[in-house]
């Protein structure tokens, strides 16, 4: 096939992107992807046969990919913002975060937490880590930043609580419900494994859900995460980027050339520089030495609802609660006993997961003849590690979603099950991905939806954070050292690292 400026490995969102930026840079380029599509896992399917949804099968919100990246390749997005940030169910009541209206905001505050202390401490935290996201979000699309910078950038304040010392403890001395520590911890965790009350790792994924683009914010991608590759795809090949899919990478050397195996068999083709889009593992196997395999820890279950399930709250509106994040047993002690259980084994006995309903903010996902009469649900489950679902995948699949389904009917009126749309075979519209599927499924090494355990955005190293130590091999995915969750910023970084002088 010849030789190309550039070879990208692997077609996800992070892929297309660095593709986009070096085409349009007079780059030739060429981009190989296993599956038969490109996006990664950000993708819109139709998981259910006879049943026109259009899920986000796996990744599902955006917030960490940049207006900048967003306005630089004329990428034709229309990511929604969410009115209601979350609803936390709490025996017959519950707690609803409106970002549009405050009053209403603190009252339920005052009904759940019996005062104002926790809604006082709610306001001054997210201050700061509103702060947070005006600094450090631009850093992240910059050559690294040193700790110190990074300190001096963010404040003391917020260095120390979120820096320097587990978040949890900042967030056990700053609260006094558990229901409200729960609801702010879990940006610690999703996706990730770890006790925030003893690990940096949890204060590494608590800053990348909050300083997303600027605000913080997780909007909806209208069309489903299946729009936001598209444009993207779009916008590679406008710039006249070459996109090959089918084609699984098999061996990658230090000078540049790559082996893949496509339908019409084996080749090779030179690249002056590989930008890598695939996990460390991968990268590892792909380059003949020895691979660290990561270990993923969510459940993620897809389902269509035939209506919205009563809650125990009559006065609570199953719309607002629905349309944010919709915490299911996710109060502190909650994920500290589920954490515990998984750590020895155990599948927890009231997994913590949150659920949000895309089709309330985005009804173009649903079929015309489903509209007004079905709506989404995707649920994420935290603290489910791989290591349940070794042994038996199919047994530990089914165990994680009757728990998960106990865990939900806990804290709603009436169960889920009742609500489930069926599909025109009858079977309801329910369908569990675990760490073991999306290894088997997708390659991720360990199902870890981040490709390894995130890093912090700084380094004492000068650089973009996306070297290799081959000079010709360069990350531009998840595994570079800023990013993760849809975002772009490591197919930029990697780009302007080759671009700039």
């Amino acid at each position: 096939m010849g030789a190309y400026d550039v070879v990208v490995a692997g077609g996800g969102h992070n892929g297309l992107v660095a593709a986009a930026y070096l085409a349009g840079a007079g780059r030739r380029v060429l981009v190989l992807e296993r599956l038969g599509h490109v996006g990664g896992l950000a993708i819109s399917t139709r998981a259910f046969p006879g049943v026109d949804v259009r899920l986000s099968r796996y990744s599902y919100l955006v917030s960490l990919l940049p207006t900048r990246i967003v306005r630089d390749l004329g990428l034709d997005l229309d990511l929604r913002r969410r009115r209601y940030a979350s609803y936390t169910p709490k025996g017959d009541t519950g707690l609803l975060v409106d970002n549009e209206d405050e009053a209403r905001t603190a009252a339920s505050f005052r009904a759940v937490t019996g005062g104002e202390h926790d809604h006082r401490a709610w306001r001054d935290f997210y201050a700061m880590t509103a702060d947070v996201a005006r600094a450090l979000a631009p850093t992240l699309l910059e050559p690294l930043r040193t700790p110190a910078e990074i300190e001096r950038l963010v404040g003391q304040e917020a260095w120390r609580d979120l820096f320097a010392r587990p978040v949890g403890q900042a967030v056990d001395e700053r609260f006094a419900d558990d229901t409200v520590r729960g609801v702010v911890l879990t940006d610690a965790l999703i996706g990730t494994f770890a006790d925030p009350a003893t690990d940096l790792l949890a204060n590494r994924c608590f800053l990348y859900h909050v300083i997303g683009d600027g605000t913080g914010e997780w909007n909806v991608p209208v069309g489903g995460m299946g729009a936001v590759s598209g444009a993207l795809e779009r916008a590679a090949r406008r710039a006249g980027a070459e996109i090959r899919t089918g084609a699984e990478i098999v061996g990658i050397s230090p000078s540049g050339e790559v082996t893949f195996v496509a339908e019409d068999g084996e080749h090779t083709v030179d690249g002056r520089h590989v930008l890598v889009n695939l996990p460390p593992a991968v990268l590892d196997r792909v380059l003949g030495r020895p691979a660290t395999v990561p270990e993923g820890a969510q459940l993620k279950v897809n389902m269509v609802l035939a209506r919205l399930p009563r809650l125990k709250d009559p006065s609570a509106d199953p719309f607002a609660a629905f349309s944010g994040t919709f915490h299911i047993n996710e109060g502190r002690d909650q994920l500290a006993k589920a954490y515990e259980q998984a750590a020895r084994g155990e599948m927890p006995e009231l997994p913590p997961a949150e659920v949000y309903c895309h089709s309330l903010t985005d009804p173009s996902i649903l079929g015309p003849e489903l509209r007004g009469k079905a709506e989404t649900m995707t649920l994420f489950g935290l603290h489910m590690p791989a290591r349940l679902f070794r042994e038996n995948p199919e047994k530990a699949r089914q165990e994680a979603l009757r728990a998960t389904f106990a865990s939900m009917n806990a804290v709603l009126a009436e169960p889920i099950e009742d609500c489930l749309l069926r599909a025109p075979d009858g079977t309801p519209c329910v369908e569990v991905k675990t760490p073991a599927d999306l290894e088997k499924d997708a390659g991720l090494p360990g199902g870890h939806i981040f490709h390894a355990d995130l890093s912090w955005p700084y380094s004492e190293e000068k650089g973009w954070g996306v070297e290799t130590g081959h000079e010709r091999i360069l990350l531009c995915g998840a595994a570079a050292r800023r990013g993760g969750g849809v975002s772009g910023i490591g197919g930029h970084n990697a780009a302007m690292a080759l671009l700039s002088p």
